[in-house]
């Protein structure tokens, strides 16, 4: 049965787990991504989220456990490039091409009309280079010719690898509001990336994992934990204590004299602290840093080299548009 998944198409992972000649590249890793919000993806190299990504688009099989689009696997999706847009390589292209003609191939594939190329190529910013040979773009222009593509079907859905890699930092902040852009339309979104601060300032929620295995996932504003007050002060016992009279909660600080007060309210605090007599020597925002969290999460975990050496090492080529690709057998361990 093949079936165009519904609008808002939610990616379902259950239970999915690659094994690679006896060494596991993805193990039990369940998760989901909700439509109308970005979800970012994380973890060291080698984790296994390429691999994951594979599976979700059909491209390597699991071993176990399943992903589908909208309730259905990448394979029972009838056009899928009008269900799920996917970039996954910045390189996947002909070089003696141009950016449109790349993008017109594409199109005629799946029934698209041209008019949706010139389209793309004015809204990722590339029209003026559209003419010139894809192989001699620069790394950031790759990246925005593949979001194109991606984007070719008006997909509901969209897998991002590592998109920010070439961007310079203007590129950064216009996919940031881009992206934003469309999760305000309701379309899924899954990013992978390296750079941490990035996603902080651009996800809704993260899953972060580390050996194939899911250590953590949430929202941005559950990761971050209970908002308050890291307070610098020449007697923090003292101020503990003043702060308990106003029904402020406080706990010690990492660092000697500081405090972390259980309130966002910067101002109520000085005022205590001006008020009992105590100096304060500094007075700032506290939260969970994504960050701290992240290589808490999974410092020494990376295990890029060595056991993963011995996996198979074959990359699979992209499926054309429409194309099921549940027939691909060629298979990749990956970050």
């Amino acid at each position: 049965m093949t079936a165009t998944a519904p609008t808002g198409g939610r990616i379902e992972i259950a239970g999915l787990t690659k094994r690679f000649r006896g060494f596991s590249a993805v193990e039990d890793l369940s998760f989901d991504v909700e439509p109308g919000r970005i979800t970012g993806f994380l973890g060291p190299n080698g984790a296994g989220k390429t691999t994951t990504l594979r599976m979700v688009l059909g491209l390597v099989r699991p071993t176990s456990g399943y992903a589908t689009i909208g309730g259905y696997r990448y394979g029972e999706l009838e056009r899928p490039l009008s269900t799920v847009g996917a970039a996954l390589e910045a390189t996947n292209f002909h070089p003696g091409r141009s950016g449109r003609d790349h993008l017109r191939v594409l199109a005629d594939a799946a029934s698209i009309p041209t008019a949706r190329v010139d389209e793309l190529l004015e809204l990722t910013g590339i029209p003026a280079a559209a003419r010139k040979r894809a192989g001699a773009y620069s790394m950031g222009m790759r990246q925005r010719l593949g979001l194109a593509a991606a984007l070719l079907g008006d997909p509901q859905v969209l897998v991002l690898d590592e998109p920010t890699n070439g961007l310079d930092p203007e590129g950064i902040r216009w996919l940031r509001g881009f992206l934003r852009r469309l999760s305000d339309e309701g379309k899924t979104i899954l990013v992978s990336s390296h750079l941490l601060r990035e996603v902080e300032a651009t996800v809704d929620d993260v899953v972060i994992i580390a050996n194939g295995r899911l250590v953590q996932a949430g929202t941005m504003a559950d990761l971050r934990g209970t908002a308050g007050a890291l307070v610098r002060t020449s007697d923090a016992e003292a101020l503990a204590g003043a702060l308990r009279v106003a029904d402020v909660t406080s706990s010690p600080g990492e660092e000697p004299d500081t405090l972390v007060a259980e309130t966002t309210d910067l101002r109520l605090v000085g005022d205590v602290a001006l008020r009992a007599g105590l100096p304060v020597y500094g007075l700032e925002p506290r939260s969970t840093d994504l960050e701290q969290l992240y290589f808490s999460l999974t410092e020494g975990t990376n295990r890029n080299e060595g056991a993963q050496s011995a996996a198979d090492q074959q990359v699979p080529h992209q499926p054309a548009p429409d194309q099921d690709p549940g027939a691909a057998s060629a298979e990749e361990v990956s970050s």
